[in-house]
């Protein structure tokens, strides 16, 4: 999987091959911030496939990672997904969308799914073996928790290493852009500017070429945090006309920029506070 879903070479869940047309439209759509517009493209073959059913889910989990709204059309979407898993491979790529959104919601949403998360990621370890395809992807998810769940930085290290060379073996250069920023904020947090400037430029990098426009605004202003005045101001300029034309998203980033108001935020304020890193 190209982090979640479809990716930018069609590809979608693992050990399976989209059709060009389809998947390109998809990844076009999710790359400019349209979920719910490739949710929809998605949403006759979903009813009858369980494959794509997991997909898009995973597309509407990510539209709650970027604006912290949609929940339940993202439960609704997973608990299709759920229902119609025919084979291991499903119900762990399923248990591990499960985990991931118990992890948004615990981070951006009103109420604290950690629990559920951890269940969820260990039910999908248990169901896949050490060399499956859904294996960097899962220790990504690991690492997420461990960092701005757990607050455990050792972990949340191990986890992403994991990832970010099980992505590099499966030429997965998408979900290699979001372990390079992590392992990065890791490594800034150790104060290793060095190696964080390498990474988060690295991160930037990636995303550029894969023309995963939604993302290369957190990658910018990552990359400022390390850069010399003048530099991290140009960047931050950059980041916040890209959030503006995107129509305010990330709205955790558009908070952090002044980049106009955040629709929807959760009436705990939650995501108005500092995680303890990048939360994708």
């Amino acid at each position: 999987m190209s982090e979640h879903g479809w990716g930018p070479n069609g590809q979608d869940a693992p050990g399976r091959t989209a059709p060009p047309e389809p998947g390109d439209t998809v990844w076009r759509l999710r790359s400019r911030a349209c979920w719910r517009e490739a949710a929809d493209l998605l949403r006759p073959a979903a009813e009858r496939d369980p494959a794509v059913a997991l997909i898009r889910a995973e597309l509407l989990i990510e539209q709650c990672l970027f604006t912290a709204t949609h929940w339940n059309q993202a439960e609704q979407a997973l608990r299709l997904a759920e229902a119609t898993v025919t084979t291991t491979e499903q119900r762990a790529g399923a248990a591990c969308a499960r985990g991931f959104l118990a992890y948004v919601a615990s981070v951006l949403g009103a109420r604290d799914r950690l629990d559920e998360a951890q269940a969820a990621l260990g039910r999908t370890s248990a169901l896949l073996p050490p060399d499956a395809p859904g294996r960097p992807l899962l220790d990504f998810r690991r690492g997420l928790v461990a960092e701005n769940l757990l607050h455990d930085p050792t972990a949340a290290w191990i986890a992403y290493r994991r990832a970010h060379d099980g992505a590099g073996e499966r030429g997965d250069e998408l979900l290699r852009s979001s372990t390079w920023r992590h392992l990065a904020a890791l490594a800034l947090a150790a104060g290793d500017h060095e190696r964080a400037r390498e990474g988060f430029d690295a991160s930037l990098r990636l995303r550029e070429q894969l023309g995963f426009t939604v993302g290369v605004a957190p990658a910018l202003a990552a990359l400022a945090e390390v850069s010399e005045p003048e530099e991290a101001t140009r960047l931050r300029a950059e980041a916040t006309t890209l959030v503006q034309a995107l129509g305010g998203v990330p709205v955790w980033l558009a908070r952090q920029l002044g980049a106009g108001r955040a629709p929807g935020a959760p009436p705990d304020g939650r995501i108005g506070r500092q995680a303890g890193g990048p939360i994708s």
